[in-house]
């Protein structure tokens, strides 16, 4: 059974965006406000990364530097709407770069990306 303390607003809050929670720190009084949405967020961008299909596609690009969707599914043996949509979700994520070329989409891999969720993923597992 819950109690009332535990429905109480002052022990803590939620709304869709933020958690609101007791900072037990005696130092401070100030209450700690967990970022929900930035958490989904970077959830996504994590979630984007961790599909053996997307990571295939990732090193396929990287070897050969920047290849089209075409490229990509003729390598891969996908069909055209598969790799396009694995390669929206890399894009929305930031993890591949596009270059219009006339009537080409050039993919290549974002390092730079790369490189900032290698020292998220540090300072996160540390």
């Amino acid at each position: 059974m819950l109690t009332s303390d535990f429905l109480s607003p002052t022990s803590q809050s939620m709304n869709n965006y933020s958690l609101t929670l007791n900072n037990p720190a005696e130092s401070s009084t100030a209450d700690l406000q967990v970022d929900l949405l930035g958490v989904k967020k970077a959830a996504l961008i994590l979630r984007a990364l961790n599909h053996k299909l997307r990571q295939q596609i990732l090193r396929l690009i990287d070897e050969n530097g920047r290849m089209t969707v075409t490229e990509l599914y003729l390598k891969l043996r996908l069909e055209q709407s598969v790799a396009s949509q694995h390669l929206a979700i890399l894009r929305k994520a930031g993890f591949v770069n596009t270059d219009r070329d006339g009537k080409f989409i050039y993919y290549s891999v974002n390092i730079n990306r790369m490189e900032e969720l290698n020292k998220f993923l540090a300072e996160l597992l540390n």
